[in-house]
């Protein structure tokens, strides 16, 4: 069975409600990523990492990415991220060369308000990077999973689309 590895920075598809102070907090113990796992026959690796909203993302939150990816030996990576800046993410690690198959994936509503549109994010990118031939750095996002240089978020229409 091929090994995935499956890095979860937060973003909004961790985001919980906190009863005590109203907002969404990021879930740094991906209990989003564990419900999936259970769910499911397949298994995969689960990392926690970061645990922020990706607007608050650091030059050195994606070092710590690309640190992690390092670390291990898996050549199939999911990497669970906000939607916000998963691009300049997915741009940085293209340019580590990294010589991996790598799929940044993540949800405009959060998993614990309603898992569908998460879940389908996830299990697309789980299904492509199953089969992707070719190492890369892609996006998967709203049905579209493609080399991320051709996948962004349309602000003005709340989802991604694929890009000439």
């Amino acid at each position: 069975m091929k090994k995935i590895l499956v890095i979860n920075t937060g973003g909004t598809f961790n985001k919980v409600y906190n009863p005590l102070t109203g907002h969404l907090d990021i879930d740094k113990e991906g209990k989003a990523l564990i419900n999936l796992q259970k769910a499911w026959l397949n298994r995969f690796t689960i990392i926690n990492i970061i645990g922020k909203d990706s607007l608050e993302m650091t030059h050195q939150d994606r070092e710590t990415i690309v640190a992690t990816i390092q670390e291990h030996l898996a050549k199939r990576i999911i990497i669970v991220h906000g939607t916000d800046t998963i691009n300049i993410t997915a741009h940085y690690l293209n340019e580590k060369k990294l010589k991996r198959k790598i799929i940044l994936t993540g949800a405009m509503i959060p998993y614990a308000i309603n898992p569908i549109e998460a879940t389908a994010n996830f299990s697309s990118a789980y299904g492509y990077i199953m089969n992707c031939d070719k190492k890369g750095v892609y996006i998967g996002m709203n049905g579209k999973i493609k080399n991320h240089k051709r996948v962004t978020k349309n602000k003005e229409k709340g989802y991604f689309v694929e890009t000439k």
